[in-house]
């Protein structure tokens, strides 16, 4: 997530804590109260967005205390870990990427979401209303290229094509999604991986470059060292709105989903908070103004995005419907391996 925008100084609590009840109006503070919620999450601009989406429109007004525990998702995740005996966690939610809310369910450390206690638990995409957490914004791998150098490209496999050369950009950061995009267009699937990896070498012979970050490889894009790689849809849209001249097409075998969300800590203190704020996170009105704000889409299927954002940022109801999701047993089982074959392999 990026977090890289200050935040306004809020309340300090304990442990890093920040209570987003403290910005909301005097009036609404005298709300009866409801209950604490506190909420894992990262820092900088999304927490500021949950504040301004979620917290303070939709559940201050109820009564709920909110209170963000902000750190990177290894350091929550690990706390996940070091308090999994204890009877009370210290946090009722965790955002985390769908990949992760897989990870710590799988490891007994999140409880499975009972979409029955959410009112807007059927309005959730269909693909993303996973048993181990809710999905909140979402956008997908795509292919991005410069308009003026490259035609729009039509599938992973045309991205990965050792005829561009030095002109194909790829991500040291992105080695998962990478392997697995270059497998897709290969004829492989999200769990064989083996003709991507395959691809991945012949264009490395043939020049491709690493750049060591996201930013790395836009600052590759603005300077026209490279015309084409893939990228987060949303990130397109960003870099568009800081003028770089890039454009986006979503690939022909689907297009690789990238979800975040929120899990419920198996020992989470007040349950009843935790489904409050996905409830109020699943509110259209919260959905459609974290499109406007940071260009990721709706998980449901109510919320209204306009037509010029949706343009930019979103994907046809079949692009939709063909998004790919990793395996995320695969993942999870074989991450060691996929990083060493990348680093000793590719890189090397």
């Amino acid at each position: 997530m990026p977090h890289h925008i200050s935040r306004r100084r809020l309340l300090q609590a304990t442990g890093g804590m920040i209570a987003a009840g403290t910005l909301a109006s005097p009036g609404i503070l005298h709300a009866q109260s409801r209950g604490r919620i506190v909420v894992g999450t990262w820092g900088g601009d999304y927490a500021r967005l949950l504040n301004k989406n979620i917290e303070r429109p939709l559940l201050i007004p109820q009564g709920w205390e909110v209170i963000q525990d902000q750190a990177g998702d290894p350091e929550r995740r690990a706390k996940m870990a070091a308090e999994r005996r204890l009877p009370r966690g210290s946090t009722d939610l965790q955002g985390l990427s769908a990949a992760q809310m897989f990870q710590v369910f799988e490891q007994g450390l999140t409880q499975e979401i009972d979409y029955s206690r959410l009112k807007n638990g059927n309005d959730v995409i269909e693909s993303m209303k996973y048993p181990f957490g809710v999905a909140h914004i979402y956008s997908a791998m795509v292919a991005v290229y410069n308009p003026d150098k490259v035609d729009p490209p039509k599938s992973y496999a045309e991205v990965f094509d050792p005829r561009w050369g030095d002109r194909l950009g790829l991500i040291d950061i992105q080695y998962q999604y990478t392997q697995v995009a270059a497998a897709l267009g290969a004829g492989g699937t999200t769990s064989n991986l083996e003709p991507g990896q395959k691809r991945l070498l012949e264009v490395r012979r043939a020049g491709a470059r690493i750049y060591p970050s996201n930013e790395a490889f836009a600052q590759g894009l603005a300077a026209e060292e490279i015309h084409i790689g893939i990228m987060w849809k949303a990130r397109s849209v960003q870099w568009q709105n800081a003028g770089i001249n890039v454009k986006a097409a979503t690939p022909a075998e689907g297009a690789i989903a990238y979800v975040s969300g929120f899990a419920i800590p198996r020992n989470a203190p007040n349950v009843e908070g935790a489904y409050a704020y996905l409830d109020a996170m699943l509110e259209p009105s919260a959905q459609e103004a974290f499109a406007v704000d940071m260009g990721y889409n709706p998980t449901v299927y109510d919320a209204k995005v306009p037509p010029e954002l949706n343009a930019r940022i979103g994907f046809t109801p079949e692009e939709r419907d063909s998004l790919v999701n990793l395996d995320y047993k695969y993942m999870m089982e074989n991450d060691v391996a996929l990083k060493e074959w990348w680093d000793k392999q590719f890189k090397g």
